[in-house]
């Protein structure tokens, strides 16, 4: 997918008429940003925006995020512990103390 990210008003204005003219592109918009189909298409609309916006547009080109191919399973699982705690107050860093969890100090410093 492509996202588009608009940063100034006339970027967001031109961002919003392409996404309700060309809305069959469009996988998903979320105000100053959208997601376009990965087509010649989609790119074109990308390109005639940040040719008309300049560097007020940016353009990534994404991909599906798979948990389970980079993500280790240490981290899920820690993720999934953590979210059903018993206690809600409790902070990660504590509740990973003394157990096989990994450290926040570890998964900051770990790129997938």
């Amino acid at each position: 997918m492509l996202l588009v990210i608009a940063y100034s008003r006339g970027a967001r204005q031109s961002l919003r008429n392409v996404c309700r003219a060309h809305g069959d592109s469009v996988v998903r918009q979320f105000g100053r940003v959208a997601l376009l189909e990965t087509t010649e298409f989609g790119a074109f609309q990308a390109l005639r925006l940040r040719e008309k916006h300049g560097e007020a547009i940016q353009i990534e080109r994404t991909r599906p995020f798979n948990e389970f191919a980079v993500v280790p399973e240490d981290v899920r699982e820690a993720a999934r512990s953590y979210e059903n705690r018993e206690q809600d107050a409790v902070p990660y860093g504590a509740f990973a103390s003394g157990s096989d969890h990994p450290s926040t100090e570890r998964m900051k410093g770990t790129e997938l």
